[in-house]
């Protein structure tokens, strides 16, 4: 049984929440995305802090939230991996009572607790130490167990087979299947959005099963992003976006690609005595095309998304156009001349903008794969 608490109004209060394992493939997402929302404040937090009881006795002090994302999931000795996953619980444990603090805790626990392993093991394990503390001390917790995740930015060979497949396919390699399971899916931005309701409703439930929001054949998944590569990496075509699946896994898969390699992507021109003709975007999918045109010096843009797949294509001027990961300091710069005209793609959770560095007006056409809602844009203001 789920019991709901809320949490009392207090003006101008905001939830301080921690996220151990932040550095990683979900604490990434998770803290990216809380960064976007009102009413919470997030918390740093570092890896070291496992190492010295003082900096994270400091850090579970600030908290009225953990997410217990801490680790491991892979190594040469299963051993290693249980004895380290209930350290980490044993440690977190260790400081919220030398500190006398009552945070809401949040353990990332999984679907393979029921399976024949020590991983499944630790986590189940872990889940059940901190059920009991909270217990113990009238705090409230939620025992998240969660199936398969994907999205971008997941650690090859390490975080799920979606990762691996999409760093093979574009840096040309080639995939092997080795057992065609049946995967129970969710995407990660659907599962920071689990953790956010968990966050705002106080959720108290020891174990939350969160559900998985598709199931499909490992095949199934290679033959799709194989797909991706032939239209989009090799053609430049986009893949029809309609269904939701797909286009969570086709977003997952141009967050592998080496950007400053492959873009700008040099359209092919044709022409004759009248004049001059480009296709600027091919595509399976539908959403909405538009252009701009942009007075020299001016820049437009500095925002991201976190669903949309977006072109800009360059057809007249002279464009400067930036990308930045979100959480990261690298800027990538591309230089796009009408002359040869040529487009680079915006990848979700990048800030991006273009600027006219030319002395002429610019001209850019414009495509993503949504019509534009005011009431949902998904579009983040930050500067690249």
């Amino acid at each position: 049984m789920i019991i709901t608490n809320y949490k009392s109004q207090v003006t101008n209060h905001k939830t301080k929440v921690g996220i151990t394992g932040q550095p990683g493939f979900m604490g990434t997402h998770l803290f990216n995305y809380l960064h976007l929302k009102d009413g919470i404040e997030c918390v740093p937090f570092e890896d070291r802090y496992f190492e010295d009881d003082n900096l994270l006795n400091n850090f579970v002090k600030e908290c009225d939230a953990i997410v217990h994302l801490a680790a491991m999931n892979r190594h040469n000795d299963p051993k290693v991996i249980y004895e380290t996953n209930i350290r980490l619980v044993e440690q977190l444990i260790k400081a919220l009572d030398q500190t006398k603090s009552s945070p809401h805790i949040i353990f990332s626990s999984s679907t393979q607790e029921e399976s024949d392993n020590l991983y499944g093991k630790s986590k189940k394990e872990g889940r059940e130490l901190l059920a009991n503390w909270a217990r113990d001390n009238n705090s409230v917790f939620t025992g998240m167990v969660i199936p398969n995740v994907f999205g971008p930015f997941g650690h090859p060979y390490y975080n799920s087979v979606v990762a691996t497949f999409c760093q093979q396919l574009t840096h040309n390699e080639e995939p092997q299947i080795q057992v065609d399971g049946e995967l129970k899916l969710i995407y990660i931005n659907e599962l920071i959005e689990e953790f956010h309701r968990v966050i705002q409703n106080d959720v108290n439930s020891e174990q939350y099963m969160v559900k998985h929001t598709s199931e499909k054949k490992v095949s199934e998944i290679l033959d799709l992003l194989n797909s991706f590569k032939e239209l989009y990496f090799n053609n430049g075509i986009f893949p029809d976006l309609s269904d939701p699946f797909e286009l969570s896994l086709f977003n997952t898969f141009v967050c592998y690609m080496d950007l400053k390699r492959y873009y700008p992507f040099k359209l092919k021109k044709h022409e004759d005595d009248r004049g001059m003709f480009v296709e600027t975007v091919k595509l399976n999918s539908g959403g909405q095309i538009s252009f701009s045109t942009t007075k020299p010096g001016i820049t437009r843009g500095n925002h991201f998304h976190i669903r949309k797949a977006e072109r800009f294509a360059v057809i007249k001027g002279k464009a400067l156009i930036q990308l930045r990961r979100i959480g990261t300091d690298e800027v990538i710069n591309f230089e796009l001349d009408g002359e040869e005209p040529s487009y680079v793609d915006m990848p979700i959770w990048y800030t991006h903008n273009i600027k006219n560095i030319g002395d002429e007006e610019l001209l850019t056409i414009f495509w993503i794969n949504e019509q534009y809602n005011p009431e949902d844009p998904d579009t983040y203001y930050e500067i690249v």
